[in-house]
């Protein structure tokens, strides 16, 4: 192949992935099971973003004096993949509001880095709405970490729970990418480790040693640019989407532990 066939190839390959970038960032699954797959007491609600979409979620309102976790996803699947999650959050006496962005969960619209902030925005001021004085923590997971991160920029939580955090997509798809110049493409980048220093709250950041998909090395960086009070949670020997790292024991009682901590509880 010549030089400028080579070069006409190359620039080719780098339009169609530039024109198709979303869609090897974003994998949204509308196939939503029935919301009993949470269990009882939970009700299927719907709020408003800014731009007038109207999102679908399921909510589980809290024992007296608990606090609400707002869950936001990863880039992939729906909130019935979060049901192990949820349930687990609410036997702990949680509120839980189990989001689903635009896009993913058959909510309309299409998912971009501005478009998933203004669905966190809603998401908050619906609970907000709902229970005033209750105080709330937002959970994020890998994608959805940096969502939270640019969410509580604006609306400070009471805490924040970072599951899988990385500190930038330019950064993790140039792990996943090394021969692409990601840098130059990527429209949505969500740069967490921008952002962090300017969040003073109680954090917990949850990490697998075994991550392959968003390398732990990028997690302790956003731990370590934490301006205020943090844990760090090492699950030994999980990977990504590990059962026990998406809702496992360890996960579900170190958060447990860290919200009781915050409010001085202790439980029987």
């Amino acid at each position: 192949m010549g030089a400028l066939a080579l070069l006409a190839a190359i620039a080719t390959l780098t339009l169609g992935l530039w024109t198709l970038q979303r869609r090897l960032i974003y994998f949204p699954d509308n196939r939503v099971p029935s919301i009993a797959v949470v269990g009882s007491g939970w009700d299927e609600v719907s709020y408003e973003t800014a731009d007038g979409l109207a999102l679908t979620a399921w909510y589980r309102a809290p024992e007296p004096s608990q606090p609400i976790v707002i869950v936001f996803n990863g880039n992939a699947g729906n909130r019935g993949d979060r049901a192990p999650l949820g349930r687990a959050l609410a036997d702990a006496g949680f509120g839980v509001l189990l989001t689903d962005y635009r896009g993913y969960g058959g909510n309309p619209g299409h998912p971009t880095e501005d478009g998933l902030a203004r669905d966190a925005r809603a998401a908050i001021a619906y609970v907000a709405g709902q229970l005033p004085d209750s105080q709330l923590a937002y959970f994020g997971e890998s994608l959805g970490a940096a969502v939270a991160i640019e969410v509580a920029t604006e609306h400070e939580p009471a805490a924040l729970i970072l599951r899988s955090p990385f500190t930038s997509l330019v950064a993790v798809g140039q792990v996943h990418y090394p021969w692409l110049p990601v840098r130059l493409l990527l429209e949505d980048r969500y740069s967490s480790d921008e952002r962090i220093s300017s969040i003073d709250v109680p954090t917990v950041v949850i990490v697998g040693d075994r991550d392959s998909i968003v390398p732990i090395d990028q997690s302790r960086r956003i731990y370590e640019g934490l301006p205020g009070p943090k844990r760090l949670l090492v699950i030994p020997g999980a990977d990504h989407n590990d059962p026990a790292l998406v809702a496992g024991d360890e996960v579900i009682g170190g958060i447990v532990d860290f919200i009781d901590a915050l409010r001085g509880d202790t439980r029987a």
